[in-house]
């Protein structure tokens, strides 16, 4: 199998040296083979974010490495990770243009790393394509395609957002809380909307969520994270066949505390 991932004794602290200094990395490795669907969960504060920011070369990291496929991306800005990552926010305003139609957003994301032209305008065949693609959605979008993207709801832009980010088949797709900001019906078809694309495309995928009953039903593997540290890891039919329960029991076990449910775990 093909590492698509390999994150290497990452180390991240925050204001160092200063009264708030804090350690939201300590040393934390991982490997995602190609096709793992990975969900990470843990509370406030537990180096989710930061770990998925690392990834993407938001930041520089203190020590470690991070390869992504077989490339170490370790010392590269963000945007020169750009073609080796898609990305949907937890904000549906950010990953998509507002006052462009839909059609130019796909259009925008479908050329994005390629060499630019001076023609823009997008072709009869194109238009094509991405009326299929938005078919995919489940969305009735592909009979928008001129509608302006600042238009759509919270969920449709969210769903929009996916489909422009797996467009080009990234090595890693990155969901920071993609879902956290929809109301639990939107939320819920945006999940089932990113399980198909991730299949379908066969992506490598990384998801951070706040909902043990999500990490638990999607993908192949999920760890929990507390206090810059990967807690454990489970997969395969020991994944599919765990409940909330026994997810809050193994985490209390790993932690050394107890906690009244998974809410008071998770928002800590």
């Amino acid at each position: 199998m093909t590492k698509m991932l390999e994150i290497k004794n990452l180390s991240k602290t925050f204001n160092k040296g200063t009264i708030n200094e804090r350690k939201a990395l300590d040393s934390i490795s991982l490997t995602l083979e190609d096709g793992d669907f990975v969900t990470v969960i843990g509370g406030n504060g537990a180096g989710k974010s930061t770990m998925l920011n690392a990834v993407a070369g938001v930041w520089p990291i203190d020590s470690g490495a991070i390869l992504i496929d077989n490339q170490n991306v370790t010392g590269l800005p963000d945007f020169k990770r750009a073609a080796l990552i898609g990305r949907v926010f937890q904000d549906p305003m950010l990953g998509s243009a507002p006052d462009m139609q839909i059609v130019e957003n796909l259009a925008l994301a479908a050329r994005r790393g390629k060499k630019r032209t001076l023609r823009w305008g997008v072709t009869k065949k194109e238009k094509d394509e991405y009326k299929e693609q938005l078919k995919v959605l489940n969305l009735g979008l592909e009979e928008r395609l001129t509608q302006k993207v600042g238009l759509l709801s919270g969920g449709q832009r969210q769903a929009l957002t996916l489909l422009m980010a797996s467009m080009q088949k990234p090595k890693l797709l990155l969901l920071d809380e993609h879902t956290a900001a929809l109301d639990p019906k939107t939320a819920k078809k945006v999940l089932d909307i990113t399980r198909t694309i991730v299949e379908k495309n066969h992506l490598t995928a990384m998801m951070v969520t706040h909902n043990m009953k999500d990490a638990i039903q999607t993908g192949n593997r999920l760890i929990m994270m507390y206090n810059g540290h990967i807690m454990f890891e489970v997969s395969g039919e020991e994944k599919k066949n765990l409940t909330v329960d026994q997810l809050m029991k193994m985490f209390s076990e790993a932690a050394g505390e107890e906690f009244a449910d998974d809410q008071s775990l998770l928002n800590r």
